[in-house]
Order: structure tokens, then sequence, then C-alpha cells
């Protein structure tokens, strides 16, 4: 959940992406649509930019509703977005800095759908995302996608005793992580955590989970 009207203290992660905006849509939204749908899903801010010292700050918007608009008629387009996995709830005008800014929630889409491609080409128009923002998929990263697409996903047992091994490992995970291991949403794996935290399995502390000693 980000903090509009405290926009200044938000900088660009895995998770985040600011965009400029200001002459309409950029071409480069839908690599970040992709990447954001094919890895933990992140918050796309129009009307935003990041300044050299790493902070953000808004910038005035000629028409946010026609962005929005815009956006709409796009990603429901096959030709530029595979598929759309938004609701009208992720799409929303919001006040920051006595300004108005575009804000796209990009969720992980769901393992069946992916990977999320753009411009028509799955082979071309796949991203993922990293530290580093959007990169492109490489024809083998694209076609395990699509191999996993058709598997069933993990029995709840099963991820539970994943975690469980992996906190071994690892020591501490964020419920991210923890999503990214099993390949589910990240409130799927906030929900199997919970029980988890319930039964007094795991503990946790400032956002991360590790095994109850």
């Amino acid at each position: 959940m980000i903090d509009f009207e405290n926009i200044e203290k938000y900088k660009e992660n895995n998770r985040i992406e600011a965009k400029k905006a200001v002459g309409g849509l950029p071409h480069s939204i839908w690599e970040t649509y992709s990447a954001f749908a094919n890895t933990l899903g992140g918050i796309i801010l129009l009307g935003v930019e990041e300044h050299p010292d790493k902070t953000f700050h808004t910038v005035k918007l000629p028409d946010p509703e026609q962005l929005v608009e815009d956006f709409w008629e796009l990603v429901k387009n096959p030709k530029k977005a595979s598929v759309n996995i938004l609701s009208e709830k992720d799409v929303t005008i919001e006040d920051a800095e006595d300004r108005k800014i575009v804000a796209i929630r990009v969720p992980r889409a769901p393992r069946a759908l992916r990977p999320v491609y753009v411009e028509g080409n799955p082979l071309t128009g796949t991203y993922r995302r990293n530290g580093e923002g959007d990169y492109r998929c490489t024809p083998d990263e694209v076609r395990k996608m699509m191999k996993e697409s058709t598997q069933k996903p993990m029995p709840i047992p099963a991820q539970k005793q994943a975690i469980i091994v992996y906190l071994t490992e690892k020591i501490t995970a964020t419920s991210a992580e923890i999503a990214d291991l099993l390949d589910i949403q990240v409130s799927e794996a906030e929900t199997i955590l919970a029980e988890l935290l319930a039964k007094e399995i795991i503990i946790s502390e400032h956002g991360n989970y590790k095994l109850k000693a």
C-alpha cells in the first residue's frame, strides 16, 4: 500500500515503477505490465518521476482521465496485451503533492495465464522484473513458463512443507519470496503463512517469517 500524500519517500524497486507520461501512455508501460504480471506483481505510477537522489516527485499530467481511458482500451486489446488481468479497482487516479497521478496495480498473473506478453508475440514480448527493472525473457524462459502453465499447483500440505524446508535453509523470508517459491499469488502465500503462524510453527518479525525456535 502506497501513501500517495508522501510519494517522495518511495523509490523504484522490483515492485514499483514510476513513469512521467506527460506525453501520453509511454510505450514502456507494456513491458512493465508484462514484467509485473510474470513476476510478483507491482504498481505503475503515471505522472511521477524519479530524481537523481532516487526520490519520487510528481509532474503535471495534462489529462489523467484520458490516460486511464487509453490504458483500458489498449490492455483489453489482445494485439497489445495477451490478457487483461486487471479489474476496475486496480486503476485509479490519486492525489499526490497537490497533483493527480494514475496508479495501475498489476497483480501476479495466475500460473495458467503466464506468460503474459505484449505486441502479439510471446517470444519477443514476454518480460520479467528484477532489481534492475524490466528485462525481456529468453525463448527458453518463455517456453518454461508455457510448460509450467499446464502443470497442477502443489497441494497445500506440500506447500507448507516446502516453506518449512526453505526457512530451515534461508532462515528468514518475506511473503513475496514465499509466493515466488511456491509460484502462487502473494495473498495465497500470506494465507498459508497465517496458518503456520496460528499453529506456532513460524513467527513473524518486521514482515519477515522464520521458524519458531
